[in-house]
């Protein structure tokens, strides 16, 4: 049952994104036959913006079927640290379009304030977390907190970088652990993303890498 789910899952996404990848190709042949039409910026932009809303409604049915039962996650993926959060790499695609990874919280432990340049889903399995949307604000200021989600097993966030991806994220927990399960539009452990002060809103770049990254 471990792999038959995941694999549901993984098949899932590559259909999904398949069949927007052959919707673009026909949008772009369109495109290119009226592109003396004078199509501007924003109508493009609007068409990146709906295929990610695709992606992201359809993928979250896809995670939700996933994270609804909690029998199939491997024990190896599903181990604490005792002093940081953990984040393991269940599958990458080949092309680089999404990675599904198991992220393993102990009792109490957060993730700094940080973005992630891609679409991103996250599916709660077991425990539960605390997510805290933040916004810059002016350069030196504080970063506006725009408030808190509270996720709980079989619950599903969507998070894009059109819409603001900005996040701090916490178990809800200080006596066990929280297990959720997210899918990116990358290889999410490979690509430079950015942490940030919330008091200041001072940005630096990590690439945060993978708690099994001698597997992969």
């Amino acid at each position: 049952m471990e792999l038959e789910r995941l694999q549901r899952a993984i098949a899932g996404f590559e259909a999904l994104l398949d069949e927007n990848a052959a919707e673009n190709a026909t949008r772009n042949v369109a495109k290119s036959a009226t592109k003396n039409a004078g199509k501007n910026g924003a109508e493009e932009r609007a068409g990146v913006d709906a295929d990610e809303a695709r992606v992201l409604h359809a993928g979250s049915a896809l995670l939700r079927e996933l994270v609804a039962n909690d029998d199939w996650l491997p024990p190896q993926y599903a181990q604490p640290d005792a002093q940081h959060y953990r984040q393991y790499l269940l599958h990458a695609d080949a092309a680089e379009r999404f990675s599904i990874v198991s992220f393993v919280w102990g009792p109490g432990q957060s993730t700094p304030v940080h973005d992630h340049t891609v679409w991103g889903l996250i599916g709660m399995l077991r425990g539960a977390e605390r997510s805290e949307r933040f916004v810059p604000d002016e350069a030196g200021a504080a970063m506006r907190n725009l408030g808190e989600t509270v996720l709980r097993p079989g619950d599903v966030e969507m998070l894009s970088p059109a819409a603001g991806d900005i996040h701090r994220v916490a178990n809800l927990y200080d006596d066990r652990v929280s297990i959720s399960i997210h899918i990116y539009g990358a290889d999410i452990g490979r690509i430079r993303r950015h942490v940030y002060d919330p008091a200041t809103g001072a940005m630096r770049e990590f690439v945060s890498g993978y708690a099994n990254a001698r597997e992969v």
